[in-house]
């Protein structure tokens, strides 16, 4: 392993804290939660050096980036029983920092591309997840009765659903998020990297949504910023957490499974993503619609909806050769037997 002790060239902590601070939230405008995945990121390998080298933070510089010691900091990974995507996600992590150097300084350039040549590891296809049409609709039925929770829980039980957006942009939903007197009613989302999506609503959806408002916000003259799904605390509306989302979708998904074979013994808001993508997905919509559906900002994300069920590929042989069964085999057909022993 390179354990370089001499002073560095550069101040290293002045490129971390300019890009930590500056170039991911102010820059590229990526999320508080996505620059802090970046910040975790280069801790660890400062942790890793100084446990492996014995260097002090004070005394790390870009002589302690290289090939071989990158490699080494995976394995010290996988030893503390990381996963190969959290390996993957910290070698990128690693490997955009430096871009960023590099980017700044020419001369770092060589460490960038010596550390961009790390191959990411081998990760499995992941195998999705999803609710038939039956299960979903035992869950949402759970979710309905006459009090005020179980109103708000069945609207965001079917605003979950409708929309495939993820717990955080459901529950960051504001009332002047949705557009219900236009012709084509819709909904803004803020998804990550705080980037706007419009989301179309079905007509039933919309209805129900009226009729939440008109509960839930009867006497506001301007409601806009108010959130959609809320708690009272204090006397005042709150927003919902993605805990009580979460809470809420595991307690009809136990509920409905007594009832429903079909029902998973987890029922997550990301499994009702996963269920609404592959429902458009098998109904015919195009992996690019769907992608910008979900909010991906890559079609490579969305490309693991892209498996077909056993009724998809039954539909598509019967499609293909529709009349197979009608035809008479040929080892059946005297003519052909006769032909074919040269008679």
């Amino acid at each position: 392993m390179t354990c370089n002790s001499r002073k560095p060239e550069r101040q290293f902590w002045q490129y971390v804290r300019s890009y930590l601070t500056v170039y991911l939230p102010r820059i590229r405008c990526l999320s508080p939660k996505t620059s802090e995945s970046y910040r975790q990121s280069i801790a660890a390998y400062c942790t890793f050096l100084k446990e492996t080298c014995q260097t002090e933070f004070s005394t790390i510089s870009f002589s302690h980036f290289d090939r071989t010691t990158v490699v080494e900091f995976l394995q010290w990974l996988r030893r503390r029983n990381c996963r190969s995507t959290t390996c993957n996600l910290r070698l990128s992590a690693i490997k955009s920092f430096l871009k960023y150097c590099a980017d700044e300084d020419l001369r770092l350039y060589s460490v960038y591309l010596e550390i961009k040549s790390v191959p990411m590891m081998k990760v499995p296809k992941p195998t999705i997840k999803y609710l038939s049409e039956q299960a979903m609709k035992a869950i949402l039925a759970q979710a309905s009765g006459k009090t005020t929770n179980a109103a708000r829980d069945g609207m965001l039980l079917i605003m979950l659903y409708d929309t495939g957006c993820r717990v955080q942009e459901l529950v960051d939903l504001k009332v002047g998020d949705l557009h219900l007197a236009v012709a084509d009613p819709f909904v803004i989302v803020t998804g990550k990297g705080n980037k706007p999506r419009s989301i179309p609503l079905m007509d039933k959806t919309v209805s129900h949504l009226r009729n939440y408002i008109d509960r839930f916000y009867p006497n506001e003259v301007s409601v806009n910023s108010a959130p959609l799904f809320y708690s009272i605390h204090r006397g005042n509306p709150r927003s919902l957490s993605t805990d009580a989302v979460s809470v809420i979708l595991k307690t009809c998904g136990e509920r409905a499974a007594k009832t429903c074979p079909d029902v998973h013994d987890r029922v997550t808001p990301h499994l009702i993503r996963h269920t609404r993508a592959m429902h458009l997905y098998r109904a015919g919509m195009p992996l690019s619609y769907v992608a910008e559906f979900l909010g991906h900002a890559s079609i490579t994300t969305t490309e693991i909806y892209a498996t077909a069920s056993t009724d998809m590929l039954r539909n598509a042989l019967e499609t293909a050769d529709p009349d197979i069964a009608d035809e008479v085999p040929s080892w059946k057909n005297e003519e052909t037997l006769r032909r074919l022993c040269g008679l």
